[in-house]
């Protein structure tokens, strides 16, 4: 059964949504169609002149939960999990560096440019930063965040998890000099 999503807060409309929770497939389907659509969520952008990373709920149901964030290269969202949540990204502008840890090597780190996405499941651990000035991501997540999973990793690679709001903006628990390669 499907059902049209509420407005989003650009004005637009969502694309029709089933009533369960999407798959990785589905998220990333959703923010490249939203990504396509920039009259649904321009109006959001904004990069405060005071610093910090700028983001803004675009869309909320009992089934899915989409996200605009703003970043600059200081901005970093330190390790993390999404706890239940599967999700998707697609970077609108600039460019987007993602990092996973490697237990006993180098961090895996990636750049995504304007124009692509990623998609990865509830066990996936990882940091963004900015990687250009003014960046621009979509992010879409399901079930929607309720709890995320923060983490250290200190110097001799002991990696701790701390369970964090989704409401808690995501910064550093380490040093991000010595801890994303």
């Amino acid at each position: 059964m499907s059902t049209t999503t509420d407005q989003i807060q650009g004005g637009g409309t969502c694309a029709e949504l089933p009533e369960r929770t999407l798959d990785r497939r589905e998220l990333r389907d959703l923010v490249n169609d939203l990504a396509a659509h920039p009259e649904e969520w321009r109006d959001q952008v904004d990069f405060p002149a005071d610093g910090g990373r700028h983001y803004a709920s675009l869309y909320r149901d009992a089934y899915v939960d989409v996200w605009l964030l703003c970043w600059r290269p200081e901005d970093d969202t330190g390790w993390h999990d999404h706890d239940i949540s599967s999700g998707a990204v697609h970077v609108v502008r600039g460019a987007l560096r993602e990092c996973n840890p490697r237990i006993g090597g180098e961090h895996l780190e990636t750049v995504v440019p304007a124009g692509q996405s990623f998609s990865f499941g509830p066990d996936h651990i990882h940091r963004l930063t900015g990687a250009v000035d003014e960046s621009v991501s979509i992010h879409a997540y399901s079930p929607p965040l309720w709890r995320l999973g923060q983490y250290s990793i200190d110097g001799t690679g002991v990696m701790r998890r701390v369970s964090v709001s989704y409401a808690d903006e995501l910064r550093p628990m380490d040093d991000p000099i010595t801890s994303v390669a």
